[in-house]
């Protein structure tokens, strides 16, 4: 029976997860390279290992100290049902966004999170947060309405964050296979090599210092603020 019973919790929390990471979520997120875009027209990422390097590099050196990092402390933050703190992360991740385009396509996402979910079901503090991005009180980042979804609809914090890299790392290579161009099955292979950079990446996160939160990446900002001067763009950053 118990065996039964954990069974149904992990089916719960797995469609939760499923849906709150789906990367064909109707937000927007596919219009954004997130600079990839700048490295294509430049000749830095040109083959299948510039593109994975771009991949590896970008989970663990912006990714793990950014937007995942604000994904496990949203969580956090949700489960102790403060938002103060969440509207302290929520400006924090604003202030540490320093393109223009990756700060409002982070808003963006966030935003069209919380209508999608806000729709489903009632939380009294998902209700709070998104009244504050109403009332231009926070701005409704996309990582923390992530982290702040994945913890009230019961997801565990470790499969949140792996899903929350997963669905960033997906994102990439679609958009490797598409700028470079790569082959579908180059694109499968990369993404199929950084399941065990996530798996790591996880735990690392977790066990981040906060200190260590928001570390700057100069490099891949200032390609995110040369996608703007791009002669041509099919993607908004």
């Amino acid at each position: 029976m118990q065996q039964k019973n954990d069974n149904i919790t992990t089916a719960h929390f797995l469609g939760s997860l499923l849906h709150l990471s789906d990367p064909t979520l109707p937000i927007g997120g596919y219009t954004h390279s997130n600079g990839l875009e700048t490295y294509v027209q430049l000749g830095l990422v040109n083959n299948v290992s510039s593109a994975e390097m771009f991949v590896q590099h970008m989970l663990t050196n912006n990714l793990q100290y950014n937007d995942a990092a604000f994904v496990c402390l949203a969580y956090n933050a949700a489960a102790a049902n403060d938002l103060t703190a969440l509207l302290a992360l929520d400006e924090e991740a604003a202030a540490l966004k320093l393109p223009r385009e990756i700060r409002q396509a982070s808003q963006k996402l966030g935003v069209r999170l919380m209508k999608i979910f806000s729709r489903q079901q009632t939380y009294a503090l998902a209700q709070q947060y998104e009244a504050a991005t109403l009332a231009k009180k926070a701005e409704g980042h996309y990582s923390i309405a992530y982290g702040l979804y994945a913890c009230l609809k019961g997801v565990p914090l470790p499969e949140a964050l792996y899903a929350f890299y997963y669905n960033a790392a997906v994102g990439m290579v679609t958009n490797a296979v598409k700028l470079v161009p790569l082959g579908q099955l180059d694109g499968q292979d990369v993404l199929f090599r950084m399941q065990s950079v996530i798996q790591s990446l996880v735990g690392a996160t977790m066990a981040l210092d906060r200190e260590l939160v928001g570390v700057c990446n100069i490099g891949f900002d200032i390609r995110c603020m040369q996608h703007e001067q791009l002669y041509s763009r099919l993607y908004m950053s």
